[in-house]
């Protein structure tokens, strides 16, 4: 059971209802991070505004940034980014097999060195920031230029934030 209740629809602020109806639309459902956030809108309108400007814009591509998303949530053993995340990466093409071994990836022949890489970039970013040496910044640009790499480090960061978030709060995932 999550630590903190989740805010109803009805109870929530009015601005708070336009991302609910905009996320009621889009998916279908409320995410219930975003319900419990918004017990604080000015958080939820922020958050929701960094969330969107790392995943709706830029040249990566959302099919790469969720695979990331999923590496770092698998990481951080976040359940409630990982029940999400891994059907959006299904969504993108992605096959159980993949998700299921990504911790293989290296070794994976079915993933490019592009892949490869920005995977690499969501395991040391992940479990340490501090460790990315020159040789791998070196490879990294190989695939990506800045602002893609600005746009990966971007979407990590923010889920590793995100897992560690809904992990303190044992926040259950949404049906």
């Amino acid at each position: 059971m999550s630590r903190i209740p989740t805010i109803a629809y009805e109870q929530a602020a009015p601005d708070a209802r336009e991302i609910f109806d905009h996320y009621k639309k889009e998916r279908g459902n409320i995410p219930n991070m975003f319900r419990t956030v918004a017990h604080r809108p000015e958080i939820l309108r922020t958050m929701i505004a960094h969330f969107r400007a790392v995943m709706e814009t830029g040249t990566v591509g959302l099919k790469l940034k969720e695979l990331v998303i999923v590496r770092t949530s698998q990481i951080n053993q976040c359940d409630y980014c990982l029940n999400s995340h891994t059907q959006l990466a299904h969504r993108y093409g992605w096959s159980e097999e993949q998700i299921a071994d990504l911790a293989n990836f290296r070794t994976r022949t079915d993933f490019s060195e592009r892949e490869k890489a920005a995977l690499e970039l969501a395991e040391r970013e992940t479990t340490d920031s501090t460790g990315i040496d020159d040789h791998f910044w070196a490879s990294l640009r190989r695939h990506f230029d800045e602002g893609e790499i600005i746009e990966l480090a971007a979407a990590i960061g923010l889920f590793n934030y995100f897992n560690r978030f809904n992990n303190s709060l044992k926040m259950e995932p949404t049906k």
